[in-house]
């Protein structure tokens, strides 16, 4: 007991007194800098805020309580009430399990309450695969209702940017025939070429804002448009093209670049992706490229017609050839 008293009793174990606030302002303190913290995180951290309570340890903090909050998030409705979808319950718990990761990491917790369980992530279903075909493509663009709407949806079918990064694009990050991205998700700078006719565009939007704002994309005042979903949908609903989101204009360039003759690395660099997995969905599509191709040669070594047979079978032949 003195031992324990003085501190130098071995199997003291250190008593956490950390309470979820402090943590939270640690974590903000060296995470604020990054893009998704003021979009995704900032709103998954005050949710978790007000669930446990800002004055909670996190030593009282366990698995169990890390699967009633995943269990209470799941069940959480939309603001349109609909079922929140798998991957936004697991977006928020990858936050909640990074947020006790670096808690444990910065001593101010003995252990990862997520380490005493099961993940808590569950699994996703990423297999939708929604692309426009060239006749999609024409009567999407044919129904654009304004300009800026068909000029974005033309630079992102020839970019594959996301929407936040062609909505935010400015004429500063087009030169040299290149559009430099730096601000991305992945948060890895990359560099998208410009096709001829993407260059045509922003030669015609130049034209037509005289250069009144550093987006390239922006209202009659210069701002940048941060969202254009009514016009889109309007024009998806006037083209007659059901299931199909922004997202998928994505999808249209990359099925199209494979399609066409791309590979499946050049995409993965173009698209961002860290890993090669998220470009594979596309892969499908150049092999079936490829077998349309090889379909060429079809005819190629099939019998001959009846005259030539003859002719090949003829006595004439026969004797020149064994002469």
């Amino acid at each position: 007991m003195s031992l324990i008293a003085e501190g130098r009793y071995l199997d003291v174990k250190k008593d956490y007194k950390t309470t979820l606030k402090e943590l939270l302002e640690k974590y903000k303190e060296n995470y604020q800098h990054q893009s998704s913290y003021n979009t995704m995180k900032r709103f998954s951290l005050e949710n978790i805020k007000a669930h446990f309570g800002e004055d909670t340890k996190l030593a009282n903090i366990k698995y169990v309580d890390l699967e009633t909050y995943r269990n209470h998030v799941r069940q959480k409705v939309t603001k349109h009430q609909t079922v929140r979808a798998v991957a936004s319950v697991n977006r928020e718990m990858a936050c909640l399990r990074h947020l006790f990761s670096k808690a444990g990491e910065w001593e101010m917790i003995e252990r990862n309450p997520f380490d005493k369980g099961k993940t808590l992530i569950e699994k996703e279903n990423n297999k939708r695969f929604r692309y426009l075909t060239e006749k999609e493509i024409t009567l999407l663009l044919k129904n654009c209702a304004n300009d800026y709407t068909r000029d974005v949806v033309t630079a992102t079918i020839n970019t594959g940017m996301r929407k936040q990064e062609v909505l935010g694009l400015t004429w500063g990050q087009i030169r040299n025939g290149f559009i430099y991205l730096s601000k991305t998700k992945t948060d890895e700078s990359r560099q998208i070429p410009i096709n001829d006719d993407l260059a045509k565009l922003f030669k015609n939007i130049r034209k037509r804002n005289e250069l009144r704002s550093e987006y390239v994309f922006c209202d009659k005042e210069g701002k940048a448009f941060k969202d254009i979903k009514r016009s889109f949908h309007a024009a998806l609903t006037k083209a007659g093209i059901e299931d199909f989101r922004f997202h998928d204009l994505r999808h249209t360039f990359a099925s199209h670049f494979v399609m066409r003759g791309g590979s499946i690395k050049e995409l993965q660099e173009l698209l961002g992706h860290k890993s090669l997995t998220m470009t594979m969905r596309y892969a499908h599509l150049s092999q079936e490229h490829k077998k349309k191709a090889v379909n060429l040669l079809n005819g190629l070594t099939a019998p001959q017609n009846s005259d030539c047979h003859k002719a090949v079978t003829s006595p004439n032949v026969t004797k020149t050839a064994t002469s």
